[in-house]
């Protein structure tokens, strides 16, 4: 199957946008227990590890109705995925449909999220929130950003990475974005270049910490063998993507952080190996993406072959408002032809 996404490499700019953003710390919660004391009265007792409700799993009954109802009768009797633990209370999916525009605010290439002023693109991504709960009235939609907080170049580079690494005020300014619409998510995405995930993770650590903020990687841009990225496709193994969501399940339980959602871009078979071998957690929610471009037909095969086939927790798909636009029928899929999908993508993404 041919390649259907042109690489996404730019040189950044240097040029410091004026939008600043305040980033709220997450708060823990302590809970106490009580005991009688000799005078008959009861008194809380502090303890060394307190209980912890929020660490209780979600109404199973409902998550397993709703992951029936995402496979949209698939009969192949891969979906849903068997034997997963079920989250921890506070996750996202399946209960809602993550709706998100994706990009970088140096580049009006790379996105929507970028490519237009804020008050603009919240007015675009609001749109696209409307028509997806007009297609699905019974899943309420998740608005997020989708940010490339570490974008592949096509330069070296001081570290000979070929990776530019977006500065704390850059993605300062997509949490202030965020925060135009209220309860907005935000992914901080990373193409690692001739880097590597374990040590361009600690980059991004400090907003990965808040409960809103979480994570995509994309393996197009894992360039292992020393590649300039987009000479080829890069790619992830299991072991890289369990190193991941161990580190994400860390800190989820470190700070007590609501689950993690957790995306990987996919739209060939050797930018994921050894699917079998990836590890769930309960701390940690994985969004295998399509993130191929071209026509209907093409990208329904290409989410057939990488996605249906080889499946992992939960699926995603990309639409690409000018790619998708090069060949007959030159349109994009709508919401509703992307519900019909087996199974249907619960977390979208506009670029």
């Amino acid at each position: 199957m041919k390649i259907t996404r042109l690489a996404g490499i730019l040189l950044i700019s240097t040029t410091a946008l004026g939008i600043l953003a305040s980033c709220a710390s997450d708060t823990k919660k302590a809970n106490g227990q009580t005991k009688v004391n000799a005078d008959g009265d009861t008194v809380a007792v502090e303890t060394e590890n307190p209980i912890d409700t929020s660490r209780t799993p979600v109404d199973t009954a409902k998550y397993n109705a709703l992951l029936t109802k995402l496979t949209n009768g698939d009969t192949t009797g891969k979906w849903p995925v068997k034997n997963q633990p079920y989250p921890l209370a506070g996750a996202i999916l399946p209960f809602k449909r993550i709706v998100v525009y994706y990009g970088n605010l140096h580049s009006k290439k790379m996105g929507a999220l970028g490519e237009y002023a804020p008050k603009e693109m919240w007015s675009k991504l609001n749109a696209e929130i409307k028509h997806w709960e007009k297609a699905d009235p019974s899943t309420p939609v998740q608005a997020g950003l989708h940010y490339i907080a570490a974008v592949a170049s096509g330069t070296p580079g001081r570290d000979g990475k070929y990776i530019n690494r977006m500065a704390n005020s850059q993605i300062d300014s997509v949490l202030a974005i965020s925060k135009m619409r209220p309860n907005t998510i935000v992914f901080l995405d990373l193409q690692v270049a001739l880097s590597n995930i374990k040590a361009e993770l600690p980059h991004i650590e400090k907003y990965l910490q808040l409960p809103y903020v979480h994570l995509g990687i994309d393996p197009e841009f894992s360039m292992k063998d020393g590649t300039i990225p987009g000479r080829k496709i890069g790619t992830y193994d299991a072991a890289d993507i369990n190193y991941v969501s161990k580190y994400l399940a860390d800190m989820v339980k470190k700070h007590n952080l609501p689950p993690k959602v957790f995306v990987i871009h996919r739209f060939t078979r050797k930018m994921v190996t050894n699917y079998q071998n990836i590890k769930l957690r309960p701390e940690v929610q994985i969004v295998m993406h399509m993130d191929g471009w071209g026509e209907p037909e093409l990208k329904k095969g290409t989410y057939r072959h990488f996605i249906h086939s080889e499946p992992v927790q939960f699926t995603g798909f990309k639409l690409f408002y000018k790619n998708d636009l090069k060949k007959a029928p030159n349109r994009l899929m709508t919401p509703e032809e992307l519900l019909k999908l087996k199974p249907a993508p619960i977390y979208i993404q506009y670029q």
